[in-house]
């Protein structure tokens, strides 16, 4: 998804720092997702950010919560951070765990689709940030190539 797929404004009560607000991020994920509905893309964009406030702490999750509207910065914030991090796949399978029916496939989705969502959101130095603090797999969650490190 490109930044000019969502409007940066900022004469909305509900914006946050660059002005991005709740239904714009909400129809980000609608369209990242090809989700049918506003709400489905809601309650999948609900899930996934309560479970990644759990993982992410520090300057970057107060980073976060500023950079995406308030009712996300309130999903976020409302996390306890998780005492362990969970591997890429574990993620998945805890978002799976928070959503009736799902499956680790359908989690994936939901997770790509909100997650590869965010970074033309939030930009690229914060996107960093975040995956640098996440363990290893996240980055293709978030829509970018995972580079390892040649030994």
């Amino acid at each position: 998804m490109s930044t000019a797929t969502v409007p940066r404004v900022t004469t909305t009560p509900h914006a946050q720092a660059d002005g991005v607000t709740w239904p714009q991020l909400i129809d980000a994920v609608r369209q990242s997702g090809r989700y049918a509905t506003l709400p489905e893309a809601e309650r999948v964009t609900r899930t996934v950010l309560s479970a990644l406030g759990t993982h992410v702490t520090g300057d970057e999750r107060v980073d976060l919560a500023r950079a995406l509207p308030e009712e996300a910065a309130r999903l976020i914030a409302a996390q306890i951070p998780a005492t362990h991090r969970l591997t890429a796949a574990r993620f998945v399978d805890e978002v799976a765990s928070r959503t009736p029916g799902a499956t680790s496939a359908t989690a994936r989705w939901d997770v790509s689709s909100v997650l590869s969502a965010l970074p033309p959101l939030i930009g690229d130095d914060l996107t960093t940030r975040v995956l640098a603090q996440l363990p290893p797999g996240y980055a293709l969650l978030f829509g970018r190539a995972e580079l390892a490190l040649a030994p």
